[in-house]
C-alpha cells in the first residue's frame, strides 16, 4: 500500500511587530514590475545567490521562509489592487524574496495558482525558479485550465560558490522535467545573469544552446549590479564584475554578439536564431502563441532576432494609441509635463515605474520616462559595456 503524501503545514506568519521591522517595500506584498504585478507574501530564502535582489530589501539574511499573510488574503489583495485588470495584467509569484519551488514554499505557490485559476482568470502568470521541479509538480501545474502559466527556470552556469552556491545542474534537470511534461503550461530557459569573464565563455554559451532545446523559448539577460550588491561582493571578497553600478541590467555588447553568433542558424530564414529573445515578455508571449504584451515591437531593433511568425503576430496586434486617450490616463496617474506618443513609445514625465507599467500593459505599447531615455540598440539596458551614444 502506498504511503499517503505528506501534507506540509502552512508557513508560520510573521507577527505585526516583525512586519513593522521590515523595509516598507518588503512588507508590502504587491509590487508592479515590468513583467507583471508581483505577489510576494512569502519572504526568506536559503539559496544565497550573491547577486540576488533581496540585497536591496535588507532581506538577504532571512534564510527561513515566512509568510506575511495567508494565501487567500494575498490573492484577495492582488486581485483587488488598483492596478490589477482581469485577463490583462500579467502576474508574477514569489519572484522577489524567495524561490517558489522550495519545499516549504511550493504548497503556497500551488494554492495561489489554484485560487487564481478558479476565478476563471486568463492573465499571464509567471513563476520563476532555480530549484527542483518533479514530475508530480508538473502534474499540478498542468491541472490549471484558465491562467496562462509560464515557468521560467533560472540557469546561469556560474560555478563560483560565493556567487552561485546552487549547482546549476539542479535548474537544468528541472528545465528538462518541465519541458517533457508540459501540457497546459509553458517553460522558459531564463539564462541569467550573464557576466563577462564569469559565465560567458564559449563553453558556457554552448551549454546554454544545448539547454535551449528543452524549452519553449529562451531569454538571455545580464546582471542587476546595484550598490547593495556591489557592497556584498566587496565585503565577501568576491570578484566585482564592473567598476560601477547601474539602475538597469548590465549586458555588454560584446557578450551579446558572441551569444547571437553561437545561436544563429544558417539556412533558417524564418527563425534565424530560433526562439531566442532579449526580453522576458517576448519569450512568454511567443511560448503562448501571442503578441508581446509589453509592446516591444515599437523598439524595432529589439526584434531583429525574433522568428518571422512572431514578428507578424506582434505587428498585427501593435497599434499606436491616440494621444488624447494616453494623455488623459497619464494625467490621472500623476504625469506632469508633455505627454508624447512616438512610433516607438509613449513618453511621460513624473511617473514612477508602477504607473508606467500600468499604462504599458493596458495599451500594449512601451512607456518610457523622458528623464531616463532608452538608447538605441541597448534595449533598455545599462550604458556599461556599450559605446557612447552619438553626440
Amino acid at each position: 500500500m502506498t504511503a499517503p503524501a505528506r501534507v506540509r503545514r502552512p508557513l508560520p506568519l510573521l507577527t505585526p511587530t516583525q512586519i513593522e521591522g521590515l523595509k516598507p517595500e518588503l512588507a508590502d506584498p504587491i509590487e508592479y514590475r515590468k513583467s507583471g504585478l508581483s505577489l510576494n507574501h512569502v519572504i526568506g530564502c536559503p539559496l544565497d545567490c550573491g547577486y540576488c535582489v533581496r540585497h536591496m530589501f535588507d532581506n538577504f539574511e532571512l534564510k527561513t521562509p515566512r509568510a506575511l499573510m495567508s494565501d487567500e488574503k494575498a490573492v484577495e489583495l492582488l486581485t483587488g489592487h488598483h492596478y490589477f485588470r482581469p485577463h490583462v495584467t500579467p502576474i508574477q509569484i514569489f519572484n522577489r524574496a524567495t524561490d517558489p519551488m522550495l519545499p516549504v514554499v511550493k504548497p503556497h505557490t500551488f494554492t495561489v495558482l489554484r485560487l487564481l485559476d478558479e476565478m476563471g482568470l486568463r492573465n499571464h502568470v509567471l513563476v520563476i525558479t532555480r530549484w527542483r521541479v518533479t514530475e508530480e509538480d508538473c502534474a499540478v501545474l498542468n491541472s490549471f485550465q484558465n491562467i496562462k502559466l509560464t515557468i521560467l527556470v533560472t540557469h546561469s552556469g556560474i560555478d563560483h560558490p560565493g556567487i552561485e552556491p546552487v549547482d546549476s545542474a539542479i535548474a537544468a534537470a528541472s528545465l528538462k522535467t518541465l519541458f517533457a511534461n508540459a501540457e497546459n503550461y509553458r517553460t522558459i530557459l531564463y539564462w541569467r545573469p550573464i557576466v563577462p569573464g564569469l559565465n560567458d565563455s564559449d563553453e558556457h554559451i554552448q551549454r546554454a544552446l544545448e539547454l535551449s532545446q528543452f524549452a519553449h523559448a529562451t531569454v538571455f539577460t545580464g546582471l542587476f549590479f546595484r550598490d547593495q550588491i556591489a557592497e556584498y561582493y566587496k565585503v565577501h571578497g568576491l570578484p566585482e564584475p564592473y567598476k560601477g553600478t547601474a539602475r538597469r541590467k548590465i549586458m555588454p555588447e560584446e557578450s551579446e554578439q558572441r551569444i547571437l553568433q553561437a545561436f544563429h542558424r544558417d539556412g533558417s530564414p524564418d527563425a534565424p536564431f530560433g526562439p531566442l529573445f532579449r526580453k522576458t515578455s517576448c519569450a512568454v508571449a511567443y511560448a503562448h502563441g501571442e503578441a508581446d504584451y509589453n509592446g516591444h515591437y515599437g523598439i524595432r531593433e529589439l526584434c531583429d532576432i525574433c522568428p518571422v511568425a512572431q514578428l507578424n503576430l506582434c505587428h498585427q496586434a501593435w497599434k499606436k494609441p491616440e494621444l488624447a486617450v494616453v494623455e488623459s490616463a497619464a494625467r490621472a496617474l500623476g504625469a506632469v509635463g508633455e505627454v508624447e506618443v512616438t512610433e516607438r513609445a509613449i513618453i511621460v514625465e513624473g511617473l514612477d515605474e508602477p504607473p508606467r507599467y500600468f499604462l504599458q500593459h493596458g495599451h500594449g505599447y512601451q512607456v518610457h520616462d523622458r528623464n531616463k531615455p532608452h538608447h538605441p540598440r541597448r534595449h533598455g539596458r545599462a550604458d556599461i559595456g556599450w559605446p557612447a551614444p552619438p553626440a
